[in-house]
Order: C-alpha cells, then sequence, then structure tokens
C-alpha cells in the first residue's frame, strides 16, 4: 500500500472518530487503554467512585479480549462460532450497557481496534445480538439497533486492512 493511500486511510479514521460525541470519544479511549494495556486506567480515566467501580468491571469483562483475539472463527466454517459469538457478545453487551456508545459506528471503531481487522464480519451479528439482549434499555435498544445501517448488516464482504489510527489520551492544558 501506498504511503499516500496509507495517511488517506489515518486521516478518514480520524474524521470518523471525530464524528463521535465526546462521551463516545472518551469512552473508546480508555476502553482502549484497558482493553489493550496501554496506560493505568484507574490513574488517567477514574474522575470519582463511581468511574473506579466501572473502570474495575471493565477490565474484569475485557478478560475474554486475550481469547477473543485468537480465536475469531473463519467466515464459511461453523465450527467454534458458538463459543466466539458467545463470548463476544457478551463484552459488546458490557460495553453497550455502559451507555456511552451510541451507534454501532462507534461500536465498530472500537471493536476493531480491540480485536483486528478479521473481527468485522462478526460485528454486525455481535452488536445486533447485545444490543436486543433485556438488559439494554428499551429506548437504548431500539436507538442502538436503528443505527446499523442496511449496508452494514448486508455487506458482502469486509476489509482485512488493519485500522491505524489508535486515539489516546489527551490531557488538557492549564490554562
Amino acid at each position: 500500500m501506498s504511503t499516500k493511500h496509507a495517511a488517506s486511510m489515518t486521516i478518514s479514521e480520524m474524521r470518523e472518530f471525530a464524528s463521535f460525541s465526546a462521551a463516545e470519544q472518551r469512552y473508546i479511549r480508555r476502553s482502549l487503554d484497558i482493553g489493550l494495556g496501554r496506560q493505568d486506567a484507574f490513574k488517567l480515566w477514574a474522575r470519582d467512585a463511581s468511574e473506579n467501580a466501572a473502570i474495575r468491571s471493565q477490565y474484569v469483562a475485557y478478560q475474554e479480549l486475550k481469547v477473543l483475539r485468537s480465536s475469531v472463527p473463519s467466515e464459511t466454517g461453523f465450527e467454534s462460532i458458538e463459543s466466539f459469538i458467545g463470548k463476544l457478545t457478551r463484552v459488546a453487551a458490557f460495553d453497550l450497557a455502559q451507555e456511552r456508545l451510541d451507534s454501532f459506528s462507534a461500536f465498530r471503531f472500537l471493536y476493531e481496534r480491540l480485536l483486528g481487522a478479521e473481527v468485522r464480519p462478526w460485528l454486525p451479528s455481535a452488536f445486533c445480538a447485545a444490543a436486543a439482549l433485556p438488559q439494554i434499555r428499551p429506548s437504548r435498544r431500539k436507538m442502538l439497533l436503528q443505527s446499523l445501517s442496511e449496508a452494514a448488516a448486508t455487506a458482502p464482504g469486509w476489509s482485512d486492512r488493519a485500522p491505524s489510527f489508535y486515539p489516546e489520551f489527551i490531557e488538557k492544558e492549564a490554562a
């Protein structure tokens, strides 16, 4: 891939991230710190006791990520779908229940970074399964499910290009 094309794709990813709400951006950055082991999320993200508890719960939920990364099934076979999609749905449901991700786009952006490009074909079904669970409030369930476009739900193929932009915590400068 040419350097120009790679730079263009990175800029496209940055634009997509910029289109998310401030709460979604914050949650995605925090989730990447937790899921990829980049930073101590407690020090960086916890502003109060409830956020401290939420981060602790997220660390527990994200224990599955290591297994998920190494067990993405092939698109054509039916072997290991049950254990993979079950675990992926459980982790996705945790994230959606936090009420910080408001769309499939934000969910997909996060998960293709947490798990890699090869997970893309599985994301619409995991998102739908998690969003439809009774643990998600009915009004949120409706909003989330409506955010999945027909094009994303019925895509005939997915890119295997790895994401290149991984947003990180940006410290505000003192005025």
